[in-house]
């Protein structure tokens, strides 16, 4: 096993709780990698915004990647890298979106647009990331700035088929995968939690076997391809478990905080 130099973890459904907090366990889990001088830092699929309320708690001093890793900002929230979806892609996504009868939102980098509030998956959201939406009559002045565009759906199943559908369409124009059973992500093509893992690693001039990476979902996977080692969290699907170096428990059981013990038990 290589030694690790850095741990990257995913934010909703592995370092956060269901209920969207932070632990102490996980906050002394993270000081600890700093006694040791192992590096961390998160990406995400929320926007800059969301990621801030956790800068300060877990003292990161890394890089961080919102919206699947296609921007990549400083621990002041100053952007150091961005690529957008092309408004072509955008405005086919938010076509078949509205074909498949799902919710649709469009984030810019500072943005959180909508077009009505379901009265759920909004104020959830809205609590999780701590940033207001703004409504608009629809999305066409918003298709050449758009860093992430999400679907949205009560349905899970409807949504794993939706993303399979999408994935065709959108094949080498844009990135298709969900982010939580309710959420599905589109995303610049060419740019996920993998690439950040690259250019992080380029960044610090460190090899991506060296490091860690911990995540529950599909649009974690990428990043569990390009690190040294992955863990794979209690609460996640098989297929994602099933991809992963190790499992660890789940994030209502301080999972992260036990695979920070793993981490620190290699050397």
């Amino acid at each position: 096993m290589n030694s690790i130099s850095l741990v990257i973890s995913d934010v909703d459904g592995s370092l956060l709780t269901p209920d969207k907090r932070l632990t102490e366990a996980a906050i002394q889990a993270v000081k600890r990698l700093a006694e040791r001088d192992i590096g961390f830092t998160i990406t995400s699929s929320r926007p800059p915004l969301g990621m801030r309320m956790l800068i300060e708690p877990l003292n990161i001093q890394l890089p961080l990647g919102a919206f699947n890793g296609s921007l990549m900002i400083d621990p002041a929230l100053k952007m150091l890298r961005r690529t957008a979806i092309s408004a072509s892609a955008a405005r086919r996504a938010i076509d078949a979106l509205k074909t498949s009868e799902t919710d649709i939102w469009l984030f810019t980098a500072d943005r959180w647009l909508i077009t009505r509030d379901d009265g759920r998956y909004v104020p959830h959201e809205q609590h999780t990331i701590r940033m207001a939406p703004v409504m608009v009559s629809d999305f066409e002045e918003f298709t050449d700035d758009a860093s992430k565009i999400v679907g949205v759906s009560a349905d899970p199943e409807k949504l794993a088929r939706c993303e399979m559908a999408m994935q065709v369409a959108l094949a080498g124009q844009a990135k298709v995968v969900r982010s939580q059973s309710y959420y599905l992500d589109i995303t610049p093509a060419g740019e996920d939690k993998g690439t950040f893992v690259e250019t992080l690693a380029k960044r610090l001039n460190i090899s991506t076997r060296n490091i860690a990476t911990i995540g529950d979902m599909q649009n974690d996977l990428a990043m569990f391809a390009k690190s040294g080692l992955s863990f794979a969290m209690g609460n996640a699907e098989d297929n994602v478990k099933a991809q992963a170096t190790r499992v660890t428990d789940s994030n209502e059981n301080d999972g992260f905080a036990k695979a920070i013990d793993q981490i620190m038990a290699l050397d």
